[in-house]
């Protein structure tokens, strides 16, 4: 069976710090070189990230633009690729070694998969390291209610650095809405799993860097980027509404996948302002049979619990103290003991 060819497409914006180790996770992987290219669009980034990446010529080829965000990085290396599939790659994460070799090989497999995930490996600044994956390896079908439920479940396993595509369904989304200066992973995921198969790789395959810059905290403290998480996570759920119906996916499914998208965005919103307390406990309550379905007694128990203040608390109040609270290392270990995470068929690793 012929291998395709693959292009590696890695997005980055003043990534100086951690460019050369993205770049180095692809040279080094057990993939032929001669089967794949390196393509980076660096998004006008203002510090040395440019200097850093000619480094790497040959091997490498760069494509620089004034920024524009994640959808115009998206727009302009697409059209530039050469490779029948594109794995996608954000310029401060890095990839395990076999990356490539275990998603091309799943691709080879199953012709009508377009799109493959997989688990990731969570990088702290303090050099901590937290694996969240699935147990097993897991496939979806998102134009049926059980399946884009799951989809909407599984999200964390599909962003850049972890969505591999093949290239003859991403010329047919084209273009991403600019408008998405980040979220466009998703908005491209999406539309790509509403047109075929999708399967997860229960292994983790990249290590997802998280620091200060790409932290988008309740309890942050940063309100104008927080702001504009909500903005674009809102405009986010209405290009979906509009993009999926052509491609033939059923109301109720498009109804499921855009319906956590709108009510994080609202959870959001009712962050940034003095919202009414009905509104805070619906929208609470809406994420939670979302995200958890049907709970334990003892879990319902400590959501009303923790909603009581919600009650009389204009919603802004409401998310500064709980904030504030969740941080407490009290807190923390009793939420640990007592009420973890139902975690379904993820598990969590720390290290």
């Amino acid at each position: 069976m012929t291998r395709p060819y693959v292009t590696v497409l890695i997005d980055t914006y003043n990534h100086e710090r951690f460019i050369e180790q993205a770049i180095t996770s692809v040279l080094e992987q057990d993939f032929p070189a001669a089967d794949r290219e390196i393509l980076v669009v660096d998004d006008g980034s203002t510090d040395r990230t440019p200097d850093l990446v000619r480094r790497f010529e040959p091997h490498v080829r760069l494509l620089r633009k004034p920024n524009g965000g994640q959808a115009s990085a998206f727009n302009a290396g697409i059209p530039e690729s050469r490779g029948e599939v594109v794995a996608f790659l954000d310029g401060d994460d890095w990839w395990a070694p076999h990356k490539l070799s275990r998603v091309v090989a799943a691709m080879q497999r199953e012709p009508a998969l377009g799109i493959v995930g997989h688990g990731i490996t969570e990088a702290f600044s303090d050099n901590r390291r937290n694996v969240v994956c699935l147990r097993q390896d897991e496939r979806c079908e998102v134009y049926h209610p059980l399946g884009a439920r799951t989809f909407r479940l599984r999200k964390c396993f599909l962003g850049t650095s972890r969505m591999t595509i093949r290239r003859a369904v991403l010329q047919k989304i084209l273009p991403v809405p600019e408008a998405l200066i980040f979220e466009a992973d998703e908005f491209v995921f999406t539309l790509v799993a509403a047109q075929g198969d999708l399967l997860i790789l229960a292994e983790p395959l990249t290590f997802y860097r998280l620091h200060g810059e790409n932290l988008f905290l309740m309890a942050g403290g940063n309100k104008a980027g927080l702001r504009r998480k909500q903005q674009v996570q809102s405009i986010l759920a209405a290009t979906l509404r509009e993009a999926l119906p052509p491609l033939g996916m059923p109301a109720e499914c498009i109804a499921i996948v855009t319906e956590v998208i709108a009510a994080e965005a609202e959870q959001m919103r009712l962050a940034l302002e003095y919202g009414f307390p009905w509104e805070t406990v619906s929208t609470e309550l809406q994420i939670q049979r979302i995200m958890h379905g049907k709970v334990g007694f003892a879990q319902r128990c400590f959501k009303w619990t923790s909603l009581l203040p919600a009650l009389v608390l204009p919603s802004r109040w409401y998310y500064a103290a709980r904030a504030g609270v969740s941080r407490h290392s009290l807190y923390l270990s009793v939420r640990e003991r007592w009420l973890p995470h139902a975690g379904d068929a993820l598990l969590f690793a720390p290290s």
